[in-house]
């Protein structure tokens, strides 16, 4: 465990031994503002690795998809492209690389909070203007918005039923571990009504934080028109059970273990964020996995292509190409969903095609 997080271990523990159990958004909100505010997380040398550091593929296909949709709703000349959690800019290098082939050449805007990453964002995609959040994004033409693995690092809330109902699943100690606990209010008008009456020991989770950047976006797309991509791990359809994590040097550790110095993240519930973006009005287009949506957007016609510029190369094209797209692999687990304003054309990739 490093510094950092062996202090924000001793504050979690003097918070809890002074008020009682956290919340696990409270334990999870502080653990990755401090994982994020001073580091790179990405590569080799970090702690994961995202899809635009595995091929330039990803980052071209998402800049095509944006030039044919923009294309098809009419080319308005001011234009932004928004994308949250831009990591090192690799994604949107990419993107916009490819856009510019066809005449879409946005304004770009990164809501980031990190200034480690905005330094390095600033050396891939000059010209980029920050925000802490959509509410300072330009309204004066369409957006085209892009999260890639943005929602899963948002602090998540865990409700549990016991014998007696639902509680919120507490962070409280044993000792000097921090263990999970139920919390002693009644939280069953928070559950759907259909999970009310499960076995005792189910576990639900929210991210609110998800639910208010989703409300947020499409509004932003039904107001000014547009389009948006929201990739990430997580389920089409709500599901039981705890899936937080945490990742330390690429690989798994315990949740507790290293507060702050591991990235924390959980599936990504786009059922109830369709539903949120259905009650702005703005259009969902679908939710399909990674790996359909790259296949049909030509990814395997370009890996080969790429393998016959660059022969040398062709084993690590082939395998990174297999990475995004393999059902084992990232295929299946992650999901593209699709949004735009009511007004736009449907998007190359999903269901309606």
């Amino acid at each position: 465990m490093d510094n950092a997080a062996q202090s924000l271990g001793d504050s979690f523990r003097r918070l809890i031994r002074n008020t009682g159990p956290i919340s696990l958004s409270h334990f999870m909100g502080e653990s990755n503002a401090r994982y994020y505010s001073g580091k790179d997380p990405l590569g080799d040398a970090g702690d994961f690795v995202t899809a635009p550091e595995i091929s330039q593929m990803f980052g071209e296909l998402i800049g095509l998809w944006l030039a044919d949709i923009w294309i098809r709703a009419g080319r308005e000349e001011r234009v932004y492209y928004v994308e949250l959690g831009p990591g090192r800019g690799t994604l949107a290098k990419d993107a916009l690389r490819a856009a510019r082939k066809y005449g879409l050449e946005p304004r770009i805007h990164f809501v980031e909070t990190s200034q480690k990453l905005k330094d390095i964002q600033l050396k891939e995609v000059p010209g980029a203007i920050w925000h802490d959040d959509l509410s300072s994004v330009p309204m004066d033409g369409p957006i085209l918005l892009v999260a890639n693995e943005f929602f899963d690092a948002l602090p998540v809330r865990q409700l549990v039923r016991d014998a007696d109902g639902w509680r919120e699943r507490m962070v409280g100690l044993d000792g000097d571990e921090f263990v999970f606990v139920a919390g002693s209010q009644p939280m069953d008008a928070a559950v759907p009504a259909q999970w009310r009456d499960v076995e005792p020991g189910t576990i639900l989770e929210s991210c609110p934080g998800a639910a208010a950047v989703m409300y947020e976006a499409a509004g932003r797309l039904v107001d000014q028109s547009g389009a948006a991509l929201f990739i990430d791990y997580g389920f089409d359809t709500l599901k039981p059970g705890s899936t937080l994590q945490a990742v330390h040097r690429h690989q798994k550790v315990p949740v507790f273990a290293n507060p702050g110095g591991a990235d924390l993240t959980a599936h990504v519930d786009f059922e109830t964020l369709g539903r949120i973006a259905e009650s702005r009005d703005a259009k969902i287009l679908g939710t399909v996995g990674q790996g359909a949506w790259l296949r049909s957007l030509g990814i395997e016609s370009r890996a080969q292509n790429l393998a016959q510029t660059a022969p040398q190369y062709a084993h690590e094209i082939l395998a990174a190409k297999d990475r995004l797209v393999a059902d084992d692999q990232m295929g299946k687990l992650f999901k593209v969903m699709g949004l735009t304003s009511p007004d736009w054309p449907e998007g190359v990739g999903f269901s309606q095609d």
